[in-house]
């Protein structure tokens, strides 16, 4: 019998029978450019984090300068067509006239005093035209223009508040149903179409506190709240940009340390 045979060392049939493992030039140029690439991307996005936070933070001051500042005349309707939310949108406005109580629409909301409908009611300008106002929050049990009476303004009354610009469509899942009277946004040119009402300015105004009357609708309860996470974001993107140039530097170096190592 003859003795089993050693295995064969790899060595013995030349330095190539291995297989070279070592990265080629070729390979690094392409992973150091690729990573490049990765990195001013990365670079980018958090550097427009950066400028998105920079524009939130005016937009911030802009609209609490508008919120305290003492209320000026709601926009007339030769200003209708530039009004825009950059520029009008929670202004403290002023406006006076008549409202319409017997076209009133309930709108579904969820505030800090529960889940209810905002009230909103035409008011009627003394050049024909209309506004119409969110003149506060009634609960569930108040839905019915019987059950607060007392809140029934008639007559010439001035109303002061934010100016809000229109939301049309409806929410998120939830559309805007005039026909059955279910309203989950305040979309002023469907409000007034199914109130067949003409001669509407593209805003409405969220009442005060200030205007209310006697018991309900409260008014005052804009929620002024904007999310400011671009720091959080500017930072992640960064980390990862210097992850990627971290572990590129790294492989590049350990190639080159051990250019033998698999």
């Amino acid at each position: 019998m003859q003795p089993a045979r050693k295995p064969a060392d790899l060595d013995d049939f030349g330095p190539d029978a291995a297989g070279d493992r070592r990265p080629s030039k070729a390979s690094l140029i392409r992973l150091g450019v690729a990573a490049a690439m990765v990195f001013c991307g990365l670079v980018a996005l958090g550097t427009w984090q950066v400028e998105r936070r920079s524009w939130k933070l005016d937009l911030i001051q802009r609209i609490e300068t508008r919120v305290h500042a003492p209320p000026v005349a709601a926009p007339g309707r030769e200003e209708w067509t530039g009004v825009t939310a950059a520029d009008h949108e929670y202004r403290h406005v002023s406006v006076g006239g008549t409202f319409l109580n017997d076209r009133e629409t309930l709108v579904t909301s969820s505030t800090e005093l529960g889940p209810g409908f905002w009230v909103l009611t035409p008011l009627r300008l003394d050049d024909g035209s209309i506004v119409l106002v969110n003149r506060g929050f009634v609960p569930p049990d108040r839905r019915e223009p019987a059950s607060r009476q007392a809140a029934m303004v008639a007559g010439e009354t001035t109303v002061t508040g934010l100016l809000r610009i229109t939301e049309p469509g409806g929410m998120l899942l939830r559309s805007n149903d005039p026909a059955a009277e279910r309203w989950f946004s305040r979309d002023v040119e469907a409000i007034a179409a199914a109130r067949g009402l003409t001669d509407v300015a593209p805003y409405f105004i969220d009442a005060d506190a200030a205007s209310d009357g006697p018991g309900w609708p409260v008014g005052g309860l804009t929620v002024i709240k904007f999310h400011n996470n671009h720091l959080v974001y500017a930072l992640t993107w960064y980390g990862l940009a210097l992850m990627v140039a971290v572990g590129t530097v790294y492989v590049i170096r350990q190639s080159r340390m051990h250019p033998d190592a698999p």
